[in-house]
Parts: structure tokens; C-alpha cells; sequence
């Protein structure tokens, strides 16, 4: 496959999707609120790791590789499986728990939608190539949200604590 044939591959996925990719949600649903951060990886990942969520007696676990993420529940496992997927070091997840599993819906549909497009537009494509340009588009979703950014470690937390202004309890 030739390097223009890939990027015009690569411009008909990103139009089919529209603003369901990876990276725009990223932008639009998690780093647009109060996040935390949290890391995947100590490394960048050389090939995509195998993921699983596993179900164990001390909780919910993500299993990346041969390492054991423990997840407070199964939304933020089912969030943090798409980017582990992608090989992504750091991700933002959100502070606020009570958004995660509206967060993880739309993050896993755009997920399976995207590989679903991906092998659509490759049907045609010989084996070996379908596998090197999924794989360079998955790189480039990668490289597109860790631009992004992952956010602080901890979420910064601006509290006021004065209730009347400064004038009212000077005069009192």
C-alpha cells in the first residue's frame, strides 16, 4: 500500500467517523471537566497489549499484559480497557464517578465502531498491509490523545470559604 493510498484510507475513516473518534471525545466529554490522572504504563507500549477485565473476589481488575489494575468498578475498568487497547501511558479519567459509566458507553461504542470502519475500508487490502495501516491508524489515535494530555495527578479544587464579601465582615 503506498503512503498515499494510506493517508487517503485514513481521511475516508476519520469522515466516516465523524465526531465519534477516540480523540475528540477524549477532548469534548473528559478533559472539558475535573479530571484525575491516571497511568497505564510506565513505557510506551511497542504492540498493543492483551486486555481483560477480570471479576475477583477483592473487586474488579483490568489485566493489561501481565499487570493487575485494580478498579474501583466496572465503568472506570470498561474506560480504562479502551485506552489500554490503544497502548496510551496516561489517560484524564473523570473526577466525578457519577459520569463515568455515560463516559465508558460512548468511549467502547467508539471503539467497535472504529475497528468495525477500519475493517470495512480494508476488505479489499491483502492481509499483511490491513494489519501494518490498522495499526499505523492505531498509532495515530494513540499519538492524537496523548497530545492531549493527561491532566495533574490530582484535580486542583478551588474553594471559596469566605460567605459575605470582605467589606461586610470588616464593619462588623
Amino acid at each position: 500500500m503506498t503512503e498515499d493510498a494510506r493517508h487517503q484510507w485514513q481521511a475516508d475513516i476519520i469522515r466516516a467517523l465523524g465526531d465519534g473518534t477516540l480523540p475528540k471525545l477524549y477532548e469534548q466529554m473528559v478533559l472539558s471537566q475535573r479530571t484525575r490522572r491516571f497511568d497505564l504504563f510506565r513505557t510506551p507500549c511497542r504492540q498493543p497489549p492483551v486486555v481483560q477485565i477480570q471479576h475477583t473476589l477483592l473487586g474488579i481488575e483490568l489485566k493489561v499484559g501481565r499487570r493487575r489494575l485494580g478498579c474501583p468498578d466496572l465503568a472506570t475498568a470498561r474506560y480504562l480497557a479502551v485506552f489500554a487497547r490503544l497502548g496510551v501511558t496516561a489517560v484524564a479519567v473523570p473526577y466525578d464517578i457519577s459520569q463515568l459509566p455515560r463516559v465508558a458507553d460512548a468511549f467502547e461504542t467508539a471503539w467497535h465502531r472504529m475497528c468495525l470502519v477500519i475493517e470495512q475500508h480494508l476488505q479489499a487490502v491483502p492481509v499483511r498491509a490491513r494489519r501494518r495501516t490498522r495499526q499505523q491508524f492505531l498509532e495515530e489515535v494513540r499519538q492524537a490523545i496523548e497530545a492531549l494530555g493527561a491532566g495533574a495527578v490530582r484535580p486542583t479544587f478551588v474553594q471559596t470559604t469566605r460567605q459575605r464579601p470582605l467589606a461586610d465582615r470588616l464593619e462588623s
